[in-house]
């Protein structure tokens, strides 16, 4: 995993005010992400979470560390979701409130993805592959139970499921209600993970 951003250079915890700033800045990020693609003015977002242009740059002192703290939130969000369903008694329901979560965090990221590999460079290069397998190992738990109670095919991998999510987040990104459009087609997707009754 890699270092917390959360803590400085001395790996010293942050002060409870710089991390209220630092929290709020990850949430305005978030919220501008959502509205307005990865491009999402810098200045607009230290405007919304209430700090300077200084407090966010000592924070995150370029886009690409914004961008990457607000994919790896993002994506240690959806482990933990993962972990809450992991006890739910409907193991094929929990996997799909799951698959779900992992749609609407695609369709209100709009362009994250594609702004952390084009300044792949200037960032953490363990980044996308660390989170891919975070992903990865949160939802083959989910699977993996599902298989076990019958509510998965055994040939379906998290692999696939997570390609099928992927590809109707494309299909609906640039739709102004792609987030309800991709939860209506994921369900109508999801009846062929579940085996033939009879």
């Amino acid at each position: 995993m890699p270092p917390d951003s959360r803590t400085t250079p001395s790996a010293r915890p942050m002060r409870a005010d710089a991390r209220r700033n630092y929290d709020r800045i990850l949430a305005a990020a978030g919220e501008a992400i959502a509205e307005e693609g990865a491009e999402a003015s810098l200045e607009e977002i230290a405007r919304r979470a209430d700090v300077g242009s200084a407090t966010l740059h000592r924070h995150f002192p370029s886009r690409q560390r914004l961008l990457e703290a607000v994919f790896r939130d993002k994506v240690e969000a959806l482990c933990a979701t993962a972990a809450d369903l992991a006890a739910a008694p409907d193991t094929g329901a929990a996997l799909a409130t799951w698959l779900g979560a992992v749609a609407r965090h695609a369709v209100s990221n709009r362009g994250l993805a594609t702004a952390l590999m084009r300044g792949a460079h200037d960032g953490d290069p363990a980044l996308g592959a660390t989170c891919h397998t975070m992903i990865i190992d949160a939802g083959s738990a989910l699977l993996a139970r599902a298989r076990a109670a019958n509510a998965a095919r055994p040939e379906v991998s998290i692999t696939d499921l997570l390609t099928l999510v992927n590809a109707i987040c494309l299909a609906v990104e640039r739709e102004p209600d792609g987030a309800a459009q991709a939860d209506r087609l994921l369900s109508l997707a999801l009846t062929g993970v579940r085996p033939a009754l009879g």
